[in-house]
């Protein structure tokens, strides 16, 4: 991988993390026009940068992070749904990434119900991420595990689980970015493991290259958090129902061309 390119999939990684739109689907899209060769440190790089991102998260919200206790145990009773059926559904997985049209086709569906998600879920009575049940923190937890189907967006399943149980927009969208600190640190943990036990191991361009991924995605996130937080606290996620749509049809049309896309 060069440096560019590098450069190139920690911002495409720091736009779409948290917002409702795949970040999945970008990096096939992304990946594949810049010919890149999908080798193992490929596979890692595009989970070790999401360390960047998770510290956005917690410089953003640093008071709200270190509160209380009881807020960290509603992200582990939140984040425990993702362990279970990662462990559980782990080859499956594995399988679905091997299928950029299960990307396409969940991509558009997503997009639908995010067209009509503010309509769906438009009577909130929870105003503050505080204020949620440890109940309704494990429900959100189960929505966050549809994510594990390529191209149906961590955040996008998330805050729409959040909707449903009376979150506003803001409070479930800011309570997605903070589930997102446990559930990809410890993605991010299981890759490196995984790397290393099967006796693979890093290069210093190869952790300079690591590096440089975690500060873009790191400075890139922190600007698509406050923007988006902005956009749909006035605007709903209308648009990125659009987006998700038209992405999702780009991929489709790029398969019935011919173009072998590799998912990461």
């Amino acid at each position: 991988m060069k440096l560019i390119e590098a450069i190139i999939l920690a911002v495409i990684e720091g736009l779409t993390e948290f917002l409702p739109v795949s970040s999945t689907g970008h990096m096939i899209i992304g990946s594949s026009l810049m010919g890149i060769e999908q080798d193992e440190f490929v596979k890692l790089f595009t989970i070790v940068i999401q360390l960047g991102t998770i510290l956005s998260v917690i410089v953003l919200y640093f008071k709200r992070f270190f509160q209380s206790f009881d807020f960290y145990f509603k992200l582990i009773v939140a984040f425990i749904p993702a362990v279970i059926f990662g462990l559980l559904l782990s080859d499956t997985i594995d399988k679905l990434l091997e299928s950029p049209m299960t990307v396409a086709i969940s991509l558009v569906l997503g997009g639908v119900i995010l067209l009509f998600a503010d309509k769906w879920f438009n009577n909130p009575t929870i105003e503050s991420s505080n204020d949620i049940s440890y109940g309704t923190a494990l429900k959100i937890g189960l929505f966050q595990c549809l994510a594990m189907i390529p191209g149906v967006s961590r955040s996008g399943a998330s805050i729409v689980g959040g909707m449903t149980q009376k979150l506003s927009r803001k409070a479930a969208a800011e309570f997605s970015f903070f589930l997102a600190v446990p559930t990809m640190f410890g993605a991010t943990a299981k890759k490196l493991y995984d790397f290393y036990k099967s006796g693979y191991h890093l290069s210093s361009e190869e952790v300079n290259l690591l590096l440089v991924g975690n500060i873009i995605g790191f400075i890139v996130a922190i600007i698509a958090i406050k923007s988006f937080i902005g956009f749909v606290t006035k605007h709903g996620f209308r648009a990125f129902g659009w987006y998700r749509i038209v992405v999702g049809g780009i991929i489709v049309i790029l398969l019935l061309a011919g173009i072998d896309l590799q998912v990461m």
